[in-house]
């Protein structure tokens, strides 16, 4: 039970992160694109790609199930914001903007899976680095 508590308090550390950095992304670039949601979602890919293989079996820094939870599930869970790339990229769709909806579906998937992969090569780097 403890771990839905300690992955619960995670998710609302990550939601507000979230709308924070969203909120602050709209105001500067504006909301003719979502590209909160797109840094939100590119970051948090990088974050949870690095967490993971530098705190894996195989990591330089091997971190106790629950911690993991808690950043991954919880944390990076509440930070990732697919449901809102999902209704943003229906709504830029259904105003006819079919160019921004499919540039954004195409620069998440793909930045995402960059981001996700580049996480994991540093902290790969970092895990080489054990015998130093």
């Amino acid at each position: 039970m403890l771990s839905y508590l300690w992955i619960g308090v995670g998710g609302a550390l990550g939601s507000v992160l979230r709308f924070w950095l969203s909120g602050l992304i709209e105001r500067d670039f504006g909301q003719s694109f979502p590209w909160g949601t797109l840094l939100v979602n590119v970051s948090g890919s990088l974050v949870i790609g690095f967490f993971a293989a530098l705190t894996g079996p195989e990591g330089r820094w091997l971190a106790a199930p629950n911690l993991r939870e808690f950043f991954m599930i919880g944390i990076c869970g509440g930070y990732t914001t697919f449901s809102s790339f999902s209704l943003q990229t229906l709504n830029l769709a259904q105003e006819g903007q079919w160019f921004r909806a499919g540039a954004n579906a195409v620069l998440s998937f793909v930045l995402c899976l960059l981001a996700v992969w580049l996480g994991h090569l540093l902290a790969a780097g970092i895990n080489a680095m054990k015998g130093n």
